[in-house]
């Protein structure tokens, strides 16, 4: 579904109490973050990142643009992709810093993907969408070989690619082999976390209509898929916006959109993997979560979830969140506790570090 959201410095942002809800006592009063402004020599919408390790992550966004970096964002280096500058590239997914793959959203033939393997010089189309129904959102791997797109529904069937030989082929899933679709639905295309994959051959994906929000799960690779709802509110404008698992069996669930109001469940925690949620306590964030990622090797773990109207993260498994910054962000990607990065809007890239 199409969502849309309305010089380097360094800043330590001191989060000494949780500012909604009630701390646990897992929290940790003195964990901050480092935040390090970078310049992305760009001016266009930034949607989604994906890192590969401290140094080398890639981003893209809006008006066919993509960046890459090799020195943990020191120096990024943007371009076009040739042909394609009216595209919204919505989500990216890296390889390493040569490989990396391109998923733009739209109707028709303006959902495309990409992919590079010589760090952008070219970029290959690997698959153009010729039914003018489909609308695909975004995109994730289980390794250089094996990934996953989903897209809204295409009459009253799920819409959802996958590949086994690194994108030469990409295939869509025989509905029959999926659940039925909602009516009219469909994943928020927001950030390119819709969609999250673990080694062994599970992926978690969400996806609602204006009135229930449901998880899809899979755990061989995408040749089968379970269903299960969701507490997160759903309006036309406003569902589930992220998903993440830090293991096999303990994952979060985060919402928002331009349609969120304030008593909206917009956070959901499993601890059985995604078969059954719990509500928990919602962002501060105005109109919600746009994206949000774990950020690895933290204890207690950490969640970071970004959207319009600024960043948060929470320590206590969604029991409370604390406020980052109030800046505007789509998505947000770590590679490690001293390495993640949110982007937005006017090429902005912010670094985040985790310290004590």
């Amino acid at each position: 579904m199409f969502r849309s959201a309305n010089v380097s410095s360094q800043i330590v942002i001191a989060l000494l109490a949780a500012s909604c809800g009630h701390p646990s006592a897992s929290a940790s009063p003195s964990a901050h973050f480092v935040r390090t402004e970078q310049a992305s020599g760009t001016n266009a919408l930034l949607i989604a990142v994906s890192p590969v390790d401290d140094r080398v992550v890639w981003v893209s966004g809006a008006q066919g643009t993509w960046l890459r970096t090799t020195d943990g964002g020191t120096n990024w280096h943007s371009g076009v992709v040739a042909g394609a500058d009216s595209l919204q590239f919505r989500d990216v997914y890296a390889i390493d810093e040569s490989t990396a793959y391109l998923l733009s959203i739209g109707s028709g033939s303006q959902s495309r993907i990409y992919k590079t393997t010589d760090a952008g010089q070219h970029w290959t189309p690997q698959f153009i969408n010729r039914d003018s129904a489909g609308f695909y959102d975004c995109m994730d791997f289980w390794d250089a070989q094996r990934g996953v797109v989903i897209g809204d529904s295409q009459a009253g069937q799920i819409a959802m690619l996958l590949t086994t030989d690194g994108g030469a082929h990409w295939n869509r899933v025989p509905p029959s082999t999926l659940p039925p679709a909602q009516p009219q639905e469909g994943s928020f295309a927001a950030s390119g976390t819709c969609v999250v994959t673990r080694p062994g051959g599970r992926a978690w994906i969400v996806a609602s209509n204006a009135v229930h929000a449901r998880m899809l799960h899979t755990a061989d690779y995408g040749r089968t898929w379970a269903v299960d709802t969701m507490p997160i509110t759903t309006r036309a404008a406003s569902g589930p916006q992220s998903v993440g698992f830090r293991d096999d069996r303990n994952g979060f669930a985060l919402g928002g959109g331009n349609a969120a109001a304030a008593n909206d469940v917009l956070s959901a925690i499993s601890s059985d993997g995604g078969r059954t949620w719990s509500a928990r306590s919602r962002p501060p964030l105005r109109t919600g979560v746009w994206g949000g990622v774990y950020v690895p090797d933290t204890r207690p773990p950490t969640i970071v979830a970004v959207g319009p109207s600024g960043a948060v993260f929470t320590r206590d498994d969604a029991r409370s969140w604390t406020t980052i910054d109030t800046l505007n962000y789509w998505s947000v990607g770590f590679a490690s506790p001293r390495a993640g990065w949110a982007v937005g809007t006017r090429g902005r890239i912010t670094k985040l570090s985790l310290s004590f």
